[in-house]
């Protein structure tokens, strides 16, 4: 079986660091100039530094871009009280975009600094 890791651009790795971190609790395993490992509940992340306007793919055009964007995969982190972590999540550069509630709990639509979409959910007990 494989290990899944995920792989987080960033312009700014400092800035990534302190959003992941201090807003969503990530833990920094190794910090580099081009590339940090953090953790989060056994998920490896990786922060990788690539400049806006560089080239990602080996063949294409398409061109990295740090406004908002949308892919159809994203990340969710299950946090215990979504009310305390949406203020970090601003404090730190991101947004929320909007959000949703019912039986089930709540879920945040969120973006990091850098425009990747991710949500922030927390379950009912």
């Amino acid at each position: 079986m494989a290990k899944i890791t995920v792989c987080i651009d960033c312009s700014d790795m400092d800035s990534a660091i302190q959003f992941y971190t201090k807003a969503l609790g990530c833990e920094l395993i190794n910090e580099g100039e081009e590339y940090s490992e953090l953790v989060s509940d056994g998920l490896t992340i990786y922060l990788g530094k690539n400049a806006a306007g560089t080239n990602p793919l080996m063949s294409g055009e398409a061109v990295r871009s740090y406004e908002r964007h949308w892919t159809p995969v994203h990340l969710d982190f299950i946090v215990t009280n979504i009310e305390e972590c949406i203020p970090l999540i601003e404090q730190y550069g991101g947004v929320k975009e909007g959000d949703k509630n019912g039986e089930w709990g709540s879920i945040a639509f969120c973006a990091d600094p850098f425009g990747n979409g991710f949500c922030v959910m927390q379950y009912s007990s």
